[in-house]
């Protein structure tokens, strides 16, 4: 039954923009905290249209409606395939600012940080997929 309920909510249309507006309204609190309430109000601002931009377009985008809603197997292999190559570029940009930073005589951290979480959750990630067949 919770299961059932928890599929329905995550189906539901509103729900990646609900996502985008409680995002917003964090990246607002902490941006004001941080003593940057302009920053806040643009953040807050850029997610929340965001998010309406994919309520409105759910319905009309096959696109977008398989970003939301509408998950099948193409889709959900498109995703993967997304999150992958995105997880790469994240990856080889830390690289990068490694790379400069360190040949500026700077610390390269936090991008040692960001790559060494990356390659462990790499490896964990390949070990977990693999034990489980």
């Amino acid at each position: 039954m919770i299961k059932v309920r928890s599929q329905a909510i995550c189906r539901s249309r509103w729900f990646t923009s609900a996502i985008c507006l409680g995002l917003g309204i964090v990246m607002f609190a902490v941006s004001w905290l941080g003593g940057s309430l302009s920053g806040g109000v643009i953040s807050l601002a850029i997610l929340a249209g965001f998010g309406l931009v994919l309520l409105l377009l759910t319905n009309r985008s096959e696109t977008v409606r398989g970003l939301t809603v509408g998950r099948d197997e193409r889709f959900a292999q498109l995703d993967l395939r997304a999150t992958a190559l995105a997880g790469l570029v994240v990856l080889l940009a830390a690289f990068v600012g490694w790379l400069v930073a360190t040949a500026h005589g700077q610390n390269g951290n936090p991008y040692g940080w960001l790559l060494a979480i990356g390659g462990l959750a790499y490896l964990f990630a390949f070990a977990f997929f693999r034990w489980r067949g």
